[in-house]
């Protein structure tokens, strides 16, 4: 069922390996970060849960008779599966009895609100596939003349970027990762992600978990957590911020009821902390920091466009920090590995540790760019690499500092890569 026009994702190879070895995969992520789309390429027949036009036989049969649903060409994608969370054990039970990989592919851009109608893990036949807002090699916004995997096999490097100038880059921000956006002028893409969040905080935050959620605190929270992004930032900090305009029923408790639907709706995607041996005892944060899965409902969500971020530089720092972790989770997932963050008592912070299932690990700074904010970044990832315990782990296979602008791609005569988003892919 491929579509002719359709911009390759890195999801596609994931998917298509998942799909041999399991007989279920789930994707999951934010509505319009292409889930669907991707999954159509590969599927034989299709079940579109929400269609107006049968979403009322579908939803009977899913629960009545659930075959009905789940019988057809494999692979057999059915999209926005959470509507029916009856088909998770349906689909675990049918897939035990054929015996064969690739079946089904579930789509869905929420977690099921009611959890207690799955009885089944899926454990052993389920295979799960994130998928998040389009990087800028998939968007064609990098040249992809830096891959990730050559940073890990410590290749040297002198690569052209295309370096796109500072207001180039506060547009793609602004403008995100949505596939939809792309054939769009960039006035009216402006406009679309504004409307994206618009949407989260009026309709889908409160289908979520099926509660009401009040739309005007939930985006006075999303400006404060836009406030925060790249901060390990303790719900008490966000009350203390709402509290001048709080609900009469506004509590801790409240807020992370909110910050929880906002998860379950994939628009929030914490980072979890890094934690390696170090040479002496020094208390790690244990914290996750805050992010955005894309850096365009930051900067929808405090009313700001790309002039706004060229006039206020640290803001623009913070958005775009969120804008290349957007791009090194999916890179890093491509290389079966995660994302993470470090920070410790003394201060001491590394933006991103990109960590691999067989033990590897990159430190990653994040700049906009500019000699001095480089010189920085490698100051501190020299001084976190001198911390680790090469006798208990292995020494870090790469460090480098993304900036946002900058001509070329090379490697330092200290070993430190300077890599511009520009240039980096998979």
């Amino acid at each position: 069922m491929q579509e002719s026009n359709y911009k390759n994702r890195i999801a596609d190879k994931i998917l298509a390996e998942q799909l041999e070895a399991s007989g279920v995969v789930l994707i999951q992520g934010p509505k319009w970060c292409g889930k669907t789309t991707t999954a159509v390429q590969r599927a034989k027949s299709v079940v579109y849960m929400d269609d107006p036009r049968s979403v009322k036989s579908n939803l009977y049969f899913a629960d009545t008779n659930p075959n009905v649903i789940l019988d057809g060409d494999t692979p057999r994608l059915i999209d926005e599966w959470q509507l029916a969370p009856k088909l998770w054990d349906a689909a675990r039970f049918e897939v035990s009895h054929r015996g064969l990989p690739g079946q089904l592919i579930f789509t869905g851009s929420a977690v099921p609100p009611n959890m207690s109608e799955i009885y089944h893990s899926g454990a052993g036949r389920f295979a799960r596939v994130v998928m998040r807002p389009m990087t800028l090699w998939e968007s064609g916004d990098s040249n992809g003349g830096v891959s990730l995997k050559s940073l890990f096999n410590g290749e040297d490097l002198a690569v052209l970027s295309p370096d796109h100038p500072l207001d180039e880059i506060a547009y793609l921000t602004c403008r995100g990762g949505w596939p939809g956006t792309l054939l769009l002028s960039r006035k009216a893409a402006l406009r679309q992600a504004a409307n994206y969040v618009d949407i989260i905080i009026n309709y889908d935050v409160s289908r979520a978990d099926g509660s009401n959620k009040d739309a005007e605190f939930a985006s006075r929270l999303l400006r404060a957590y836009a406030r925060h992004q790249g901060g390990q930032v303790p719900i008490s900090t966000f009350y203390t911020d709402l509290e001048t305009n709080k609900l009469a029923s506004m509590s801790e408790d409240t807020i992370a009821s909110y910050i929880n639907a906002f998860k379950k709706i994939f628009t929030i995607e914490d980072m979890p902390a890094w934690n390696p041996n170090l040479r002496s005892k020094t208390a790690i944060r244990t914290s996750d920091t805050r992010y955005f899965v894309d850096p365009s409902i930051a900067a929808a969500a405090l009313g700001l466009g790309p002039n706004d971020l060229l006039n206020d530089l640290e803001t623009m720092g913070l958005l775009f920090e969120t804008l290349a972790v957007r791009d090194l989770r999916v890179y890093a997932e491509a290389m079966d590995g995660k994302v993470y963050h470090y920070r410790d008592k003394n201060g001491l912070e590394c933006d991103a540790v990109i960590h691999l299932r067989n033990g590897k690990y990159g430190l990653v700074e994040i700049k906009l760019g500019g000699d001095t904010h480089i010189e920085e970044g490698a100051a501190n990832l020299k001084k976190l690499r001198g911390k680790i315990d090469t006798e208990k782990m292995q020494e870090p296979s790469f460090m480098a500092v993304v900036t946002a602008v900058g001509k070329y791609a090379f490697r330092r005569a200290d070993g430190v890569y300077v890599v511009p988003i520009g240039s980096l892919k998979d």
